[in-house]
């Protein structure tokens, strides 16, 4: 049994990154933070510098802000814009994009989130999404806007 095709006018939202790659995330940061509070008694008997205080804790806030943002990054599709929620927001709309690739091994899709990548006036991105459907329909929509048909190639003049 295949889940039904997105229809185009519906909005399609999944997480970023499936669930194992989320909890995975959580357990490292976890882990990182437990292992930093059973180090604490060797590293206050160390000397510290400021850069290196600074190197320490900025590192610290780095890791702790990536794993927040793995749990709570989202993929959306509404109309022909495709937008992922992340440290910093990814946008594109289908009118802009030149070349899309998609990325998606069916096999690794629990641990591997599908991803596509997106080439518009000379700027690349990726987008994460754990529903490669979600990606797929976007580029269907780009397909349609280029005038090309998913089953037949390039729209015949006439």
């Amino acid at each position: 049994m295949t889940a039904p095709e997105p229809n185009a006018g519906e909005p399609l939202e999944s997480p970023a990154y499936p669930r194992p790659v989320r909890i995975l995330a959580v357990v490292l940061v976890i882990d990182l933070l437990g292992f930093g509070s059973w180090s604490l008694p060797a590293l206050r008997s160390t000397e510290w510098s400021v850069p290196s205080l600074l190197l320490f804790g900025g590192a610290m806030v780095g890791i702790v802000w990536v794993g927040y943002w793995i749990v709570r990054s989202r993929t959306r599709l509404e109309g022909d814009v495709l937008t992922q929620t992340w440290i910093w927001n990814r946008r594109a709309h289908a009118a802009e994009v030149g070349q899309l690739k998609l990325v998606h091994w069916r096999l690794l899709e629990r641990i591997v989130a599908p991803r596509l990548l997106v080439r518009r006036s000379g700027a690349v991105t990726w987008f994460h999404s754990a529903d490669a459907r979600l990606l797929t329909a976007f580029a269907e929509r780009v397909a349609e806007g280029k005038g090309l048909n998913k089953r037949t190639g390039p729209a015949q003049p006439g």
